[in-house]
């Protein structure tokens, strides 16, 4: 993360140790996605997906990457502004405004049943 004002930069990494038993580097993984995936759930499928680590299966996200801080303007107002940049290691940029593209596109309602046919296709061989 790349924060404004000051030019922080912050990493993240999982734990060293994670407690119980390890889901396995090379177990496919699938991750289903809409248009109303967002945030940090879209961190989390483009991570993977950038990492080739998981397929992505469903309709493109919506887009919201930076972390935002908002300010009381009145009552009935608030202004809202970015305040960092999320920046993935491996491409060098994010989803801001244009979402987690999926490797197998289909409506979302149709995603579980298509991540699950590619799940079988995957252990048939």
């Amino acid at each position: 993360m790349h924060w404004h004002g000051g030019g922080r930069s912050e990493q993240s990494w999982s734990l060293p140790h994670v407690p119980g038993a390890r889901f396995g580097g090379s177990k496919p993984l699938y991750v289903l996605s809409s248009d109303s995936t967002f945030s940090a759930a879209e961190e989390l499928a483009y991570d993977l997906q950038q990492l080739g680590r998981a397929v992505v299966v469903g309709k493109r996200t919506r887009g919201g990457a930076h972390p935002c801080q908002g300010w009381t303007v009145h009552p009935h107002l608030e202004a809202t502004v970015p305040v960092g940049r999320a920046v993935n290691p491996v491409s060098r940029t994010n989803w801001e405004g244009i979402g987690v593209q999926p490797d197998v596109p289909c409506a979302a309602g149709d995603s579980l049943d298509r991540a699950h046919a590619l799940a079988l296709a995957h252990l048939a061989g």
